[in-house]
């Protein structure tokens, strides 16, 4: 037990570089993604290969998976975007309304009723968006000023609604399937719909930098191995020994860690107000009741159900 919380949590932690590794990338967000999906799809590759997991995906299932690989790249071109326009820890805790996201997108796509508390906890997640927009104050020292905060803002909060809607598809797919396959296919997926753009965005920005400099080569290796691929084999170990909860609440800490690498390396506490802090304290405060809720739901599904196996055991 305790080998499989430190691994979730070392998972975690990884997951919380990839923002501070996307500012550090010289490269603009869409050439950033397409390298770390190259990367990662051709590690993917390798590893799949050498452990013999390889496995016939359904043709409705393949089409589904390039449809969630293009959403991934989508996604993560706006939260990098959002790394470079505004800075990683606005990034990170609008990623961190993404669960929020999706407890109203999930009965939507889903055919599913309204939760009540659900909807609820959403608005204080929304809530605190607002004060981070409403309360950032305007610096007007350049060495703290951000590219385009507002911009930056709106895409972080793009990225979290794709990575919602995402989360919901994707489900009954990790659900069927092992992991590593659904993640190669959606890293290709991603990686085809972003070279079929390429030759678009190059005519748009011709001046735009392509190939990495320095130690770029390096950060993106990171990200892509480190990031992606081996924090993804951590956080499917620990699943085997941890309970939901667990994994939820430690997942939870993701942008925690990441706003907290982004103070200590790049000092983006001096870039950021008291609405940042008010705005992140609600949306975490929305997380952990969403968090309680569910856990609550859970409990008194178990209950039912051990009422039902009693009351049909034979007298």
């Amino acid at each position: 037990m305790k080998r499989a919380f430190a691994q979730i949590n070392i998972a975690v932690l990884l997951w919380g570089f990839t923002g501070i590794l996307g500012k550090a990338i010289s490269l603009s967000a869409p050439a950033l993604v397409w390298y770390r999906m190259s990367l990662a799809a051709i590690i993917m590759f390798v590893v799949i290969t050498f452990r013999k997991e390889w496995i016939p995906i359904a043709k409705k299932d393949i089409f589904k998976l390039m449809g969630i690989g293009t959403l991934f790249a989508v996604h993560w071109v706006a939260f990098y975007a959002s790394v470079k326009l505004a800075n990683a820890s606005i990034a990170m805790v609008c990623l961190a309304t993404a669960s929020v996201f999706t407890a109203v997108l999930d009965p939507l796509l889903n055919g599913r009723k309204f939760n009540k508390i659900e909807l609820f906890l959403s608005l204080i997640a929304v809530l605190g968006v607002v004060f981070i927009y409403v309360l950032q104050p305007a610096n007007t020292e350049p060495e703290h000023q951000m590219v385009n905060f507002e911009l930056g803002l709106a895409l972080g909060i793009a990225a979290s609604i794709i990575s919602a809607i995402f989360t919901v598809f994707n489900k009954p797919l990790a659900d069927k399937y092992p992991a590593r396959p659904l993640v190669f296919c959606e890293m290709t997926s991603g990686l085809v719909f972003l070279s079929i753009l390429a030759p678009f965005y190059i005519a748009k920005f011709p001046a735009e930098q392509l190939m990495p400099v320095g130690w770029d080569f390096l950060w993106i290796f990171l990200l892509a191995y480190c990031c992606t691929v081996w924090a993804q084999s951590l956080a499917m170990a620990a699943l085997k020994n941890l309970s939901p909860f667990t994994v939820t609440l430690s997942v939870n800490l993701e942008p925690v860690y990441g706003i907290i690498l982004a103070f200590l390396i790049f000092k983006e506490n001096a870039q950021l107000g008291y609405g940042f802090y008010l705005g992140m304290s609600l949306i975490f405060i929305s997380l952990m009741l969403q968090v309680a809720v569910t856990i609550n739901r859970s409990r008194k599904n178990k209950k039912n159900l051990e009422m039902l196996r009693i009351s049909n055991e034979p007298q």
